[in-house]
């Protein structure tokens, strides 16, 4: 695929980003694509087991729309990229590519930028008016309700649209894209990037109805009658807490109500000086290191932060891997994110021990080191090291540290669904129904907190299963 010798004669070009100096000035997208990248496609080689397909979650057809892109064949290349993902301006822009690291021009030196690639198709087809409504020649008369508007829940109803089947789609928020939207920051992810796509949607027959939060403004068994099958693609949004001393202090939030509240200021959306928070000055520390907390770190500096500190309590990564030990699965090794490199001071193998607090409010946190070591059974045990402890200024501290699995609360509870020892919904990855009659799960909601282009996967899975469900056999695409 692509020109043979490619590989050997190209070097890899990365996405270029404006200086941090301007771009912490505000939430704007703050990156730019190589200018050639058919020279980029030309890299990708003629391996022979293309190793990319397995590690994309959608499985991408990627190979085949590299050689396109190199052969300056877009509209081609978008054709081929659409048909297995109905997001790629999504995946292109926040997916932490998988199938680079899978790609086998990476045992030997950089891999294919695959995900620029992607990026580079999708937005060149919206360029150029290629990317329309897909309207259904033929309605079938049957309606689905789809609870929750993330890249699980999109994709399964544009997918079940296509079938032609009338979709409507419930959100509580006041705008759709679920935890896509309000959960990523907008310069990682400008949300106008949703709602051209939504724009789409509409045109195609998908109905929204936004601020409408089924199990409590609406009762989650209506669906039930109304309906002739229901999707949940909500996500997993109970988050893990940190219950120790002083946890009650004024100061302390979950992350996804400082980004939540942030996007939705962005968007234009008021939030009274009362429930509105900000890093403005103060001394952040955040607990976690994946990417919600680097979200808030690139949220807190853009607020004027005066020092951000995140912590991880897992021990850090290695600097660089054993490719042929570790190819073509996903490596652990260190990562620095774009917000990290904005400025922060990043710690490992810390435990937060005790919130310390004045007048109510947090000022610093307790801290100890830790150490991590395996038993005769291969299961990592943690150890405070004695004498470690140390103490972070803190007035404003963002729980970061995951999600544990949907909310339980209002429609779960209501359906009584059957969920999983996790607490997710439970339902398989053949059919996607869940305990009750009519009733499908697909995304984080069934899964666990993931990967958005798991969640897209997901969706489209899940609307074939329905499509057989209601017609007895589905021509939707089974990957």
């Amino acid at each position: 695929m692509g020109k043979a010798t490619g590989f050997k004669e190209f070097d890899r070009e990365n996405l270029s980003y404006a200086p941090v100096e301007e771009r912490v000035l505000n939430f704007k997208e703050f990156y730019q694509l190589p200018e050639d990248m058919s020279t980029q496609g030309a890299r990708c080689m003629d391996c022979g087991i293309p190793f990319c397909h397995n590690g994309c979650p959608v499985h991408n057809i990627i190979p085949d729309w590299n050689d396109l892109v190199y052969k300056h064949q877009w509209r081609e290349a978008l054709d081929v990229l659409h048909s297995t993902n109905n997001f790629p301006e999504f995946t292109g822009r926040i997916c932490p590519a998988p199938c680079e690291e899978a790609c086998t021009v990476n045992l030997i030196g950089d891999a294919v930028s695959i995900k620029n690639i992607e990026l580079a198709i999708i937005e060149k087809g919206f360029e150029n008016g290629w990317v329309t409504p897909e309207i259904a020649d033929v309605k079938t008369g049957k309606k689905v309700a789809v609870v929750g508007s993330g890249p699980a829940g999109l994709a399964c109803a544009q997918q079940l649209a296509r079938a032609g089947h009338d979709v409507v789609v419930f959100e509580k928020e006041n705008r759709a894209g679920g935890l896509m939207r309000y959960g990523i920051p907008n310069f990682k992810f400008d949300k106008a990037v949703i709602d051209r796509r939504l724009a789409q949607m509409e045109a195609e027959g998908v109905e929204f109805r936004v601020n409408q939060h089924i199990g409590v403004d609406i009762p989650a068994k209506s669906l039930l009658n109304e309906f002739d099958a229901v999707a949940l693609t909500g996500g997993a949004e109970a988050p893990r807490d940190l219950p120790i001393e002083g946890r009650d202090l004024n100061g302390i939030h979950f992350a996804m109500e400082l980004l939540r509240k942030n996007t939705k200021r962005v968007l234009g959306d008021t939030i009274p000086d009362d429930e509105w928070i900000s890093a403005k000055d103060k001394h952040v520390v955040v607990i976690g290191g994946g990417d919600t907390g680097s979200d808030c770190i690139g949220t807190s500096n853009r607020h004027g932060a005066a020092s951000v500190t995140q912590i991880e309590i897992m021990p850090a990564p290695s600097e660089s891997v054993d490719k042929l030990l570790t190819w073509p699965n996903w490596p652990m090794k260190m990562r620095t994110s774009t917000s990290q490199e904005e400025g922060c001071e990043r710690d490992f193998a810390i435990v937060s021990k005790r919130f310390v607090g004045e007048h109510g409010k947090v000022t610093a946190l307790e801290c100890a080191r830790v150490d991590w070591a395996q038993d005769e059974n291969g299961r990592w045990n943690m150890k405070e090291i004695e004498g470690s402890e140390f103490t972070l200024q803190a007035d404003f501290v963002l729980l970061a540290m995951g999600f544990l699995h949907p909310v339980h609360e209002g429609m779960l509870e209501e359906l009584a669904v059957e969920k999983d020892a996790r607490g997710n919904v439970a339902a398989n990855t053949s059919d996607y129904q869940s305990s009750l009659e009519k009733v499908f799960s697909a995304g984080d909601m069934r899964s666990g907190q993931s990967l958005v282009v798991r969640a897209i996967n997901e969706g489209r899975q899940c609307a074939r299963a329905i499509d057989t469900y209601l017609m007895g056999s589905s021509g939707l695409p089974n990957v």
